[in-house]
């Protein structure tokens, strides 16, 4: 996901030049069109020089649209919650093992889960090993299925892109 960051920065910048040597107001409609114009120019000229950029974009798409499917989801269920008058709540704390190993695997990994209603990223362990993850949907799922869920979605999401 990193390696789009600079692409986009570049846009902006080569965007706002542009603007300013036309002589046209850098609106927000102008800086919009003209950074994207300048993107898809500079994205597939990137792709003939690195053939990773092609691999991992639709990765990338794949990523970011489970993490809001999931999203909505845990805030359906959340909001479920709230409003029955029995609580469904069980919490409990898993130790996610982990395959992310830099830091901005595990610090992507570790937001993605805050950000989701219903879990919560607690402590990397001291060997970097585990995560641990609080989440309070205990009573239908057991720790084995949630540690399964998250690795194999948002975990391998990630790191299909990252890697």
């Amino acid at each position: 996901m990193i390696w789009i960051i600079p692409h986009i920065a570049l846009a902006i910048i080569l965007a706002l030049q542009f603007l300013n040597f036309m002589s046209w107001g850098a609106t927000a409609i102008n800086l919009f069109f003209w950074t994207w114009v300048i993107f898809s120019i500079l994205w597939p000229l990137s792709y003939l020089v690195n053939k990773e950029y092609g691999r991992k974009l639709p990765r990338l798409i794949n990523l970011i649209v489970y993490f809001f499917k999931e999203l909505v989801m845990a805030n359906i269920r959340v909001a479920y919650d709230v409003i029955t008058p029995t609580t469904h709540m069980r919490p409990c704390i898993v130790a996610l093992p982990l395959d992310a190993k830099t830091d901005l695997e595990i610090t992507i990994l570790a937001n993605m889960i805050s950000l989701t209603p219903g879990t919560l990223s607690l402590e990397l362990s001291e060997d970097r090993k585990y995560l641990f993850v609080h989440a309070i949907y205990f009573k239908k799922m057991t720790a084995e299925k949630i540690k399964e869920e998250l690795k194999t979605g948002f975990e391998k999401r990630l790191l299909e892109v990252t890697r």
